[in-house]
């Protein structure tokens, strides 16, 4: 168990890293909201995998949600 633990510790040693004080600005990112949603959806289907279950392709009217709107005396 501990081999596992240096070997993920040996792993990360190369890791950019970026150090900025508390309310310097980070640098722009040079990537669109688009690329980081498909990396994001990347993510999820790993994850997904990982966790050996199906990812449900729903529509919209189908999604398991309620909608609250302001006001109403259920919210």
């Amino acid at each position: 168990m501990q081999d596992d633990a240096e070997a993920r510790r040996a792993a990360r040693a190369d890791w950019p890293i970026r150090r900025l004080r508390l309310l310097d600005e980070p640098p722009a990112d040079p990537t669109t909201a688009a690329q980081r949603l498909a990396m994001m959806w990347e993510l999820v289907v790993q994850a997904w995998a990982i966790a050996g279950l199906p990812i449900h392709d729903l529509a919209r009217d189908q999604w398991p949600i309620r909608v609250r709107r302001l006001g109403d005396p259920d919210s």
